[in-house]
């Protein structure tokens, strides 16, 4: 599937709510050091829920390491200071979407460096940014929905009888 990359992430709850999306459409995590809490962190635990054994984590201490263990895939960097619209990218299974800390974002000579894979979530008016489990759900969505929800149920079900 897709793999998530959170770079040096700070909010414990943030974080658990990403595990839940990963679990939900089965991409990886990949999480770079330092993070700002303990991964036996309550809250952590608690906005993953029960979802922790559903999701592959690895733990790396920088960026450029997940870049080395990985160099011949492709990496999209989540930035509001990105040109490039994150829908207009054609997304392909086994893809990298890179987000960065909530208080600052990815740093900005990772961003020049690879600022042609940079793409944003538009916002209306003053918007400094959206939650950071929010922009992780709404991109690996759109990079699911285009690989055709492989693996995932799209059909509920009623609990009794399903209306004709």
């Amino acid at each position: 599937m897709f793999n998530i990359v959170l770079v040096e992430p700070e909010i414990p709850q943030n974080t658990g709510n990403i595990v839940r999306t990963c679990a939900a459409t089965g991409c990886r995590l990949h999480l770079v050091r330092p993070l700002g809490f303990e991964v036996s962190d309550k809250y952590l635990k608690r906005a993953g829920l029960d979802y922790w054994h559903f999701v592959n984590i690895s733990y790396y201490d920088s960026v450029g390491e997940v870049f080395e263990k990985f160099p011949a895939s492709n990496f999209y960097f989540f930035s509001t200071k990105a040109a490039k619209n994150y829908a207009e990218v054609q997304y392909k299974e086994g893809d990298f979407l890179v987000f960065g800390k909530e208080t600052r974002g990815l740093p900005e000579d990772l961003l020049a460096a690879n600022y042609e894979r940079c793409v944003r979530l538009p916002m209306c008016g003053d918007i400094r940014s959206l939650n950071l489990s929010n922009s992780v759900a709404v991109a690996v969505y759109e990079a699911w929905r285009q690989s055709g929800f492989p693996g995932g149920e799209t059909c509920g079900r009623l609990r009794g009888k399903n209306p004709v």
